[in-house]
């Protein structure tokens, strides 16, 4: 007997995927997007890519950001905190120039201030973007820039900045915090970082 089973809204998309060594996007990959996304004059998706790399958030909790999340005074915050919905627990992230300057666009071209999500959903069916939609997006993202999409996924956006700090300084309990997990185990993981990685770092530190 074939049993089908069908992902509910509260699953997730990429149920018993590995998503945690998808490969994050380099510099030149994310710049590469933006003017893609900027010289088509997508508003919509410019801001939700801006907003999806400085947030460093999952897709659960990315497609569900309120304008109120984003926005005070009719003016976009230079930072912001949302609740995990994994974990349950706040996490902070910054909304750098650019993604403020896209996010008032979108905003602008929706006009809509002050309620509801930012990133509505065009579907009768639902109230905001949904995962599986934000996954289509970055896919659609990636293959024009010549990427392999299978190669890519919603976490690559969630790791791409975090990545490139981590190569910078190191600082695994900055990235955590930034990350929203709860145990350094767990980033590590998540970072894909390996034993040549920490010995590495620790040959660079002399006491």
């Amino acid at each position: 007997m074939n049993k089908s089973h069908h992902l509910t809204e509260s699953e997730p998309w990429n149920k018993g995927q590995l998503v945690g060594q998808k490969r994050p996007l380099r510099c030149r990959d994310v710049w590469t997007i933006r003017t893609r996304l900027a010289l088509d004059g997508n508003k919509r998706d410019l801001a939700l890519f801006n907003l999806a790399i400085d947030s460093k958030l999952r897709a659960s909790d990315l497609v569900r950001i309120r304008i109120s999340d984003v926005q005070t005074a009719d003016q976009v915050r230079e930072r912001a905190s949302v609740i995990q919905k994994k974990t349950g627990r706040p996490v902070q992230f910054e909304l750098t120039e650019a993604t403020r300057l896209s996010v008032e666009d979108w905003l602008h071209a929706r006009r809509s201030k002050s309620s509801g999500y930012l990133f509505a959903s065009r579907l009768d069916c639902c109230e905001h973007l949904s995962t599986r939609q934000y996954a289509r997006l970055v896919h659609n993202w990636i293959e024009p820039i010549g990427l392999n999409s299978t190669s890519y996924g919603t976490h690559s956006i969630r790791r791409t900045k975090v990545a490139q700090i981590y190569r910078k300084t190191g600082n695994l309990r900055a990235v955590q915090l930034l990350l929203g997990h709860t145990k350094l185990e767990t980033t590590v993981r998540y970072l894909g970082i390996d034993v040549e990685d920490a010995l590495s770092l620790s040959e660079q530190l002399e006491l």
